[in-house]
């Protein structure tokens, strides 16, 4: 089976033309009756070789961990941290595997992440400031070399840190604000989300996998702290608080919708259930609620998935023109 990348390695290579590449690729959707920038794909499994290597590596590094964690916490997290580099070196930049290369960047960063907190014992703003910043890094030189589309959002995300580490660390009082920090911090990734789909309108290339990555992390930094603000887990399911959180979950989709991924819909997902079985739980429709919700919202969704071409459509050909040169190109 043959991805984009090999597509475009192969024009690099002078074996096919641009042209012609994009043109198998017009034909290929079309026979598919779907459009490509729509489809918000990316390469995760090409074989179950990449679970078997998967598996492998899960349990090399963790194992590996729980050996030397008796010796030391942080030397643990350094060598898991250096034997995931190690695995990268073949499997990610000989074998050009996807699965094992996110679980061997997730591993990496998060390993030289705990390293730093664990060196400087209880967890503070300085030992998440000093962590972030040192994360962050190791994501960016991480990227340089393996170039894993997940690698942006993890530095993106360590970098979030370090910045309401910090301004929590010069601010105190700040830190009764965290779950604005974070929406804040989730705003920034997102705008870093846009810039890398404005560079990829039509999503062939490997900047739409970095996008959806950046999104995915923006998304649950964006919707948790609005959610949580209203109390929908506290207990407080007044019927304007559930209609309010409805209304939010409308304008969440609508976003989804512009700008062409559904990462936001599927975040703010787990509230929506929430919300919809209390409110039927006090119309005494308790034990079988969830399932009267289940049904509804997944009959909505997959409305919404069979007609999400055409609904975006009739939505962003009524946006500004200055937005819609912004967002993936609609057919």
């Amino acid at each position: 089976m043959y991805t984009d990348n090999d597509l475009e390695q192969a024009v690099e290579k002078g074996i096919f033309t641009a042209s012609a590449v994009e043109q198998f690729r017009q034909d290929a959707l079309q026979r598919r009756n779907t459009h490509f920038a729509d489809e918000e794909d990316f390469k995760l499994v090409s074989s179950f070789n990449d679970i078997f290597v998967l598996m492998a590596c899960a349990l090399l590094l963790l194992s590996t961990g729980w050996v030397l964690q008796g010796i030391s916490a942080p030397l643990a997290a350094v060598v898991v941290a250096v034997l995931s580099w190690g695995l990268a070196e073949f499997f990610v930049l000989k074998r050009k595997m996807a699965l094992p290369g996110i679980f061997l960047l997730v591993s990496f960063v998060g390993s030289i992440f705990a390293a730093v907190v664990l060196a400087l014992g209880l967890p503070s703003e300085n030992g998440f400031m000093l962590a972030g910043s040192i994360a962050a890094i190791a994501a960016w030189c991480h990227w340089k070399r393996f170039k894993v589309p997940i690698t942006v959002a993890a530095g993106t995300a360590s970098a979030v840190v370090f910045i309401v580490s910090l301004l929590v660390s010069l601010f105190p009082i700040l830190k009764n604000y965290l779950s604005w920090l974070m929406f804040g911090g989730g705003l920034v990734v997102f705008m870093v989300a846009m810039k890398w789909d404005s560079a990829d309108l039509k999503r062939v290339t490997g900047k739409s996998d970095v996008a959806f990555w950046l999104h995915l992390t923006a998304a649950p930094l964006i919707v948790h702290p609005i959610f949580s603000t209203l109390g929908i887990f506290d207990g407080q399911h007044s019927t304007a608080t559930l209609a309010l959180i409805m209304g939010l979950y409308i304008l969440l989709t609508l976003v989804s919708l512009v700008i062409d991924r559904r990462a936001f819909m599927v975040s703010a997902l787990v509230y929506v259930l929430v919300a919809l079985t209390k409110l039927l739980d006090t119309y005494g429709l308790a034990g079988d609620s969830f399932a009267y919700v289940g049904v509804f919202i997944g009959f909505s969704l997959l409305l919404l998935s069979g007609f999400w071409h055409k609904v975006r459509y009739q939505l962003v050909i009524r946006l500004p023109a200055s937005w819609q040169a912004k967002v993936p190109v609609i057919q």
